[in-house]
């Protein structure tokens, strides 16, 4: 029986991709992979393969719609979802012949009880129908204004349940938020089959990064899932460090590490990543000459030369490299950037191939946004998927080159954004809209780039802001998305409060589809997650009323 594997376009689901090609290798299981990047390419692709495939493995997308609605299938179908959206739409939990779920046990689901959102139809049929005509007309009438009160008894429950049932699903249904990694839960099941690879575990903790890197989940979860994989890496990755085991130096090992929050330093220069990791540019505010000064002062209070941070990492002095990270930390901790240190894991193999599981996320993520056109649209995913295994070291630095020009981008766009006061409050939301013929706008129409661009600049915004009632706000954010078509991407990103609570307060408002039924605006759910929308330029403005309506 082959498999169609049906992936959706992030870094988490191609991770957990690959975990299940090597799985499947094992097996000898013969499968077709299909990226998909919204619902209107997957179900495009289930309509083409649904005549010769039964089973159907959606990666990342699909969890949080009731897909038996959407696409239709056969009764002998069988979907597989492994995907790591929440909430998970009820009749996929609840529908157990057709669609499998999975979900690591301990992952809390909160799914309302079957009786409060479902009910059997027959309930609803037995009207009593059954009066008997021999009787006296007193009795009749009797049997009549019963059977009149037990139907306007049962009409009433029947409202009461269904009044309570919508305000079960939309408790539920609010926020979105999500769930463990895809490709934690993968080597999960690998590891239960026994299957478990080295190769495997980094896929695992490049996946977890990834959800970590786009504000996905708490740090909380991050923290415990970190140890999780730690006991797996110390596992597979433990050496006897005499003569005889040795290994070769070319053999793959994963080490877990505290590092610094510096995206891509050691592929870099120390100066241009602090200048352009979101976290340092918005603590010291480096958009402003304030805040240039500062970054000298952090160098100076270091001890660092210009000329050693401004040349490449791999370059600098040995003797300042060896104690870099305490220095780092011990002035962050000074200005006020207490949080620079991170639990992660960095992968050796070789002699001088280090790479740290955030710099492999960087550089996948660019590979699959790339915006220079070469070839079909599938070529970026492809190039992307093969970045991640070990012999493909070319296109992950390419990949990494890609990065450092994303980065730059992003953090060029934040400063003028700010500089030139584009993030304006429209009561309950901040909104901050890219103009056509903006520098690097083309990048911003891929909904990755944006989200990263979006949580960038809310948390820049922030601390620039001397508002105190704007640093609770939500930010939505527009770019220009397909100029040809005149259609704009909207990304909803949830406040940079310091609660723990990861969740998408846009969720009702975008999905429930209210703010555009209300205005008639022509707009398009794609994406797998809610919180992104495309619609019609000209609507925008339509939109953001009836959003600031509803969110009010």
């Amino acid at each position: 029986q082959r498999v169609l594997l049906l992936v959706a376009s992030d870094v988490d689901a191609l991770c957990a991709c690959k975990i299940l090609q090597a799985l499947f290798q094992c097996d000898h299981v013969q499968y077709t992979l299909v990226p998909v990047s919204g619902w209107q390419e997957l179900e495009t692709a289930f309509l083409e393969h649904k005549d010769q495939f039964k089973y159907f493995v959606l990666i990342n997308c699909g969890a949080n719609v009731d897909l038996l609605e959407i696409l239709q299938p056969e009764e002998d179908t069988f979907f597989f979802v492994c995907d790591s959206h929440r909430p998970i739409n009820v009749v996929n939990i609840y529908n157990d012949t057709q669609i499998k779920l999975l979900v690591k046990q301990d992952d809390d689901l909160d799914v309302p009880a079957y009786d409060d959102i479902f009910r059997d139809e027959e309930e609803e049929e037995e009207e009593s129908e059954n009066e008997s005509d021999g009787s006296e007309p007193s009795e009749k009438r009797r049997r009549y204004e019963e059977d009149v009160i037990e139907r306007t008894m049962r009409r009433r429950q029947r409202r009461e349940w269904e009044a309570r049932r919508r305000e079960i699903l939309f408790d539920y249904e609010q926020y979105e938020y999500h769930g463990t990694s895809s490709a934690m839960v993968m080597f999960d099941l690998a590891w239960i089959m026994s299957k478990d690879l080295n190769d495997m575990l980094w896929w695992a903790i490049v996946g977890l990064t990834d959800q970590w890197i786009q504000d996905k989940i708490t740090q909380m979860k991050y923290v415990t899932d970190i140890g999780i994989l730690q006991r797996h890496v110390s596992r597979h990755n433990h050496r006897n460090e005499d003569e005889e085991n040795s290994l070769s130096i070319d053999c793959m090992r994963i080490a877990f590490e505290y590092d610094l929050r510096l995206a891509l330093y050691q592929h870099w220069s120390l100066y241009e990543s602090l200048c352009n990791t979101s976290y340092t540019s918005a603590s010291l505010k480096l958009w402003s000459v304030q805040g240039q000064k500062r970054l000298q002062e952090f160098l100076a209070d270091m001890g660092l030369p210009l000329k050693q941070v401004k040349q490449k990492f791999h370059s600098m002095d040995m003797s300042l490299k060896e104690n870099l990270r305490e220095m780092i930390e011990e002035s962050a901790n000074k200005f006020g950037m207490k949080d620079l240190r991170i639990q992660t894991f960095s992968i050796h193999f070789g002699f001088k191939n280090r790479f740290s599981a955030s710099d492999i996320v960087y550089a996948t993520a660019s590979l699959m946004e790339n915006i220079e056109k070469e070839g079909p649209e599938t070529t970026n995913f492809i190039k992307a998927l093969d970045s991640l295994s070990r012999g493909n070291l070319d296109k992950l630095h390419q990949g990494l080159d890609l990065a450092k020009k994303q980065l730059c981008a992003i953090q060029q766009t934040v400063a003028s954004c700010i500089c030139t006061n584009l993030v304006i409050s429209q009561g309950p939301f901040l909104y901050c809209s890219l103009m056509e013929g903006t520098p690097d706008v083309k990048l911003f129409s891929k909904p990755v780039s944006l989200c990263l661009l979006s949580k960038y600049l809310l948390k820049s915004f922030v601390c620039s802001t001397k508002n105190k009632r704007c640093k609770l706000l939500p930010l939505v954010m527009a770019a220009p998305m397909d100029v040809e078509q005149g259609t704009v991407i909207m990304v909803g990103i949830p406040p940079e409060t310091e609660s723990s609570d990861k969740k998408k307060f846009l969720q009702s408002a975008f999905s429930e589809e209210k703010a555009a039924d209300s205005t008639n605006s022509r707009t398009l759910h794609n994406h797998f997650d809610m919180s992104i929308i495309e619609l019609k330029t000209e609507d925008r403005s339509k939109f953001l009323d009836a959003l600031i309506s509803l969110l009010s």
